[in-house]
């Protein structure tokens, strides 16, 4: 601590040529214009700092741009400075050296302004570019694509070569392209560049060509001499308020202008030589209006004709704000060839969403195909098995803290749990309800409703988390618009694994060979020693355990609520009926379909989600009404029943 001491009182005590080292003696050569900054004047001392390549730079230019800069006023030194309790404590520029206790009378706040501190952080910029740190680097490229520079070009092609990260050094790359696209040298330049931006589909490529092609409106009666895009058609009105505003040409006259005019010049009773008490409608007013125009003291009126003939005499242009029409033409034609490869990756966004979407209906639709198709029973409570399962997966969560763990063991936690309540479901309620569709319907939506109220007895009403693995988090982004979430990628896979183990259920176990020709004729299975009633039982426990399964999947994206199997049961209905009933293949067509539809109404009625459920379930009703059995049919004795 004492030699610390000694070591600041010796610096202290030493002459200010002495104490100056690299960067001081640069600030001091600069001093006038550092100590009293202006946006105008600063232009040199930055020059100067990014050309000397000081280590201490960068750290200078923060702190003058967070006003942490001070001047000692005997001698004009720069020191950075806090303010504590005893004082104020100064950091030397370059050794670093603390000075406490100093007061701060004896030192000026460097204060810049708006503009100076933006000036210095475009010098900032260059700086960190090439940065040790890749953040920094990182942030500084942000920056530079928010306000594209062209005094940043050398810095941005500079840092490029020793940019150690591979998808850091691509957006240098690119920036440096939009900045050639935009403020190259020559148009030859610009027209390369704009040339290389045709393959692109990102916003800032998009944003970069809008920004070449920006127009200016301009009215004329020949055409002007200068770079045009185009004439424009205007309403009546909107394209005289521009001749207005542009061309000087008097503006109509409203029945506001009109009324206060006369109530300026009432004179005794009379406006000229109209009494006032006869100015009770529009033509009487007009005519007294025109009187005070005859006598020069109101402007005159500009008529429909006057209107009509200059809008014949004037044409309404859009002029690039860009002067060379080359350079306009290669811009037009890139972005004409960007817009298109956009429309094409939204196409192909919309069929994954599609595809995403008809996933979540497949799943929680088989379930429901599997006994709707084997008994004919309008289970409506089939939404709260999906409920159930999600709920599974959230008590799981609450034991078993490790979300990857935790979703091991919800899935077939969640079957088990279903398929249980299931079988229950069957025999306690059913069973009893054979070959009576209105009876069933009427007890499984009794039952959905007891179990709503009792999973908000247990859980209550708030919504609760079913929280994905760290390894779903994200999306695959392909590129600036093609991208779909791991969650939904995770579902898709999960409805293929369950399309496969379906199919191999039914195509080469006993209990599938039983169950389809339970389907197809329970009577004659019955006659060939099958149990309908025992086969009835576990393909309701089967259709509710798949239906836990996909209540675990669509709760790791969808809120955990107990009406949350309400959002899917029309769906799911809509899924069989729309694909044939009893059938899987016709389930995942019916999915497909219904998925691809509803996607396509949305895309096209954005802004109303209610107007595009009821456009998509008319479009199913006249489908069924065309094709009743759906889409993949039965076939056999019972595909008439």
């Amino acid at each position: 601590m004492l030699r610390a001491l000694l070591t600041v009182l010796t610096l202290l005590c030493l002459p200010a040529a002495v104490l100056a080292q690299d960067l001081q003696s640069l600030l001091q050569e600069h001093q006038a214009q550092i100590a009293k900054p202006s946006r105008k004047k600063i232009g040199p001392a930055l020059e100067a700092l990014v050309a000397s390549g000081l280590p201490q730079a960068p750290e200078f230019l923060e702190k003058w741009q967070g006003k942490e800069l001070y001047r000692r006023t005997k001698d004009g030194l720069f020191f950075y400075a806090a303010e504590t309790d005893a004082g104020m404590d100064l950091t030397d520029i370059d050794s670093a050296v603390i000075t406490s206790g100093v007061d701060a009378a004896t030192l000026k706040q460097i204060k810049p302004n708006g503009g100076v501190r933006k000036a210095i952080s475009e010098a900032l910029v260059q700086f960190q570019l090439s940065s040790p740190d890749l953040q920094r680097r990182q942030d500084a490229v942000d920056a530079l694509a928010r306000n594209l520079d062209p005094a940043q070009l050398g810095a941005l092609e500079t840092s490029i070569s020793s940019e150690t990260d591979t998808a850091l050094k691509a957006r240098k790359q690119q920036l440096v392209t939009y900045i050639a696209a935009r403020f190259g040298d020559t148009p030859g330049q610009r027209i390369a560049a704009i040339n290389s931006l045709a393959s692109g589909i990102s916003v800032e490529t998009r944003a970069a060509l809008s920004q070449i092609l920006t127009t200016t409106t301009l009215a004329a009666q020949s055409a002007p001499d200068a770079n045009i895009a185009g004439t424009v058609e205007l309403p009546r009105a909107e394209a005289y308020a521009l001749l207005v505003d542009t061309a000087g040409l008097p503006a109509p006259i409203t029945s506001d202008d009109i009324r206060k005019s006369l109530e300026e010049n009432v004179e005794g009773g009379k406006v000229g030589t109209v009494s006032t008490v006869s100015l009770n409608t529009d033509t009487a007013r007009l005519v007294a209006y025109d009187l005070l125009v005859d006598a020069g003291k109101a402007p005159a009126r500009v008529t429909e004709d006057a209107i009509t003939t200059a809008l014949n005499d004037w044409q309404i242009y859009h002029i690039y704000d860009e002067p060379n029409a080359d350079i306009t033409t290669a811009a037009k034609a890139a972005q004409d060839t960007v817009n298109t490869r956009v429309n094409v990756s939204q196409s192909a966004d919309l069929a994954l969403d599609a595809i995403s979407l008809a996933s979540i209906y497949f799943l929680a639709a088989i379930g429901l195909a599997i006994t709707f198709g084997v008994m004919g029973v309008i289970n409506m409570a089939h939404g709260e098995f999906i409920m159930m399962g999600a709920y599974t997966g959230y008590v799981v969560q609450q034991i078993i803290p490790n979300y990857t763990v935790s979703l091991i063991v919800a899935l077939p936690l969640a079957f088990i749990v279903t398929f249980a309540a299931g079988v229950a479901m069957e025999r306690l309620v059913i069973r009893w309800l054979y070959n009576r569709p209105l009876e069933t319907l009427l007890a499984t939506f009794g039952v959905s409703i007891a179990l709503q109220q009792l999973a908000k007895n247990i859980f209550g009403t708030q919504a609760r988390p079913l929280t994905s693995p760290a390894w779903l988090d994200g999306a695959l982004v392909f590129n600036d618009v093609i991208q779909i979430s791991y969650i939904r990628i995770a579902i898709f896979v999960l409805a293929v694994m369950f399309l496969t183990l379906l199919l191999f259920i039914l195509k080469r176990t006993r209990l599938g060979l039983e169950t389809r020709a339970v389907t197809q004729n329970p009577r004659m299975a019955a006659s060939m020693g099958i149990n309908p009633e025992r086969i009835k039982m576990l393909t309701f426990g089967l259709g509710s355990g798949i239906a836990g399964i996909a209540g675990v999947a669509i709760g790791l994206y969808a809120k955990v609520t107990s009406e949350m199997g309400s959002d899917y049961i029309v769906q799911s209905f809509m899924t069989v009926v729309v694909g044939g009933v009893g059938n899987i293949w016709g389930t995942l067509a019916g999915a497909s379909m219904i998925g691809t539809l509803q996607k396509g109404i949305e895309w096209l009625n954005p802004s109303n989600t209610l107007a595009a459920q009821t456009y998509m379930i008319l479009f199913i009703i006249l489908f069924i009404q065309f094709r009743p059995k759906g889409i993949v049919a039965l076939k056999g004795r019972a595909a008439g029943d």
